[in-house]
């Protein structure tokens, strides 16, 4: 089992900036060599969209084109978490910003892919 937390959206002007973290715990999250932590996001009425992902082995990341150049995804190995930096950001961000884990097989880009997904944290972006 691998649980997720994530934590910092919250209500910002367009052009600033937010930081998302997701912690994750559990046994099965080291497990896999080649395991990856996505970013999604919903919005009201839509559909829950790929924004970024990670994977461990190879390194790699992957972004959204509606994202790229304004977000990076980063981890913390040693604190066992997984950051969204937002910059810029536009009214077109506001959603539901959700982390999900999978355990092997490295990024993909479908919700289903993903084995565990977190609570989620509301990100506001107003014009």
């Amino acid at each position: 089992q691998v649980q997720l937390v994530e934590s910092g959206g919250g209500l910002v002007q367009a052009g600033g900036s937010l930081r998302l973290s997701c912690v994750a715990s559990g046994r099965a999250f080291s497990a896999f060599s080649n395991r990856a932590m996505g970013w999604f996001r919903q919005a009201p009425g839509k559909e829950r969209d790929f924004v970024a992902a990670i994977s461990w082995s190879p390194s790699s990341t992957d972004y959204a084109d509606s994202v790229k150049g304004r977000f990076a995804i980063l981890r913390d190995n040693a604190k066992n978490t997984v950051y969204l930096q937002m910059n810029s950001l536009k009214p077109e961000d506001t959603a539901v910003y959700y982390c999900a884990f999978r355990s092997s097989g490295g990024i993909r880009y479908y919700t289903g892919s993903y084995n565990y997904w977190g609570q989620g944290t509301q990100v506001t972006v107003s014009s």
